[in-house]
């Protein structure tokens, strides 16, 4: 097969600027002093990929606040079916009940919180719904 021009790194070999007039046009991070990302807000792509709750945030957290756990009634109801016990209470203490799946029977399960859809569902299934 027949070249028709050579590849550009050939063309330039042997010289120092590669095409690219002054070697400073050259280096990839422009004229930015040796500093890594600076030029823009410093480091901003660490703090929004990983750091992105940190965005927008004011105020703090009480040190006291938790955030529930969450737990859905499917697996309350495969809890339920594991334990021999005719009347099951689960007892869930820092858990939120979600209301993905049903009960196959009545179960009593005393929670730190329900969304409605579940404590209907728990109600309809002849259960009770207990907040803690």
């Amino acid at each position: 097969m027949v070249v028709r021009h050579d590849k550009k790194n050939r063309k330039y070999f042997g010289t120092r600027r590669w095409g690219v007039g002054n070697i400073k046009n050259a280096r990839g991070k422009g004229c930015r002093g040796g500093v890594g990302n600076g030029g823009k807000k410093h480091k901003w792509t660490r703090v929004t990929a990983k750091f992105p709750e940190l965005m927008k945030h004011k105020g703090f957290t009480p040190w006291d606040q938790k955030k529930l756990k969450e737990i859905t009634l499917n697996e309350i109801d495969k809890m339920a079916k594991d334990s021999k016990e005719e009347k099951f209470t689960a007892e869930l203490g820092d858990y939120k009940v979600l209301s993905n799946g049903k009960l196959s029977r009545p179960i009593v399960v005393k929670a730190s919180g329900f969304s409605k859809q579940a404590a209907e569902k728990i109600k309809t299934a002849g259960g009770e719904a207990i907040v803690i």
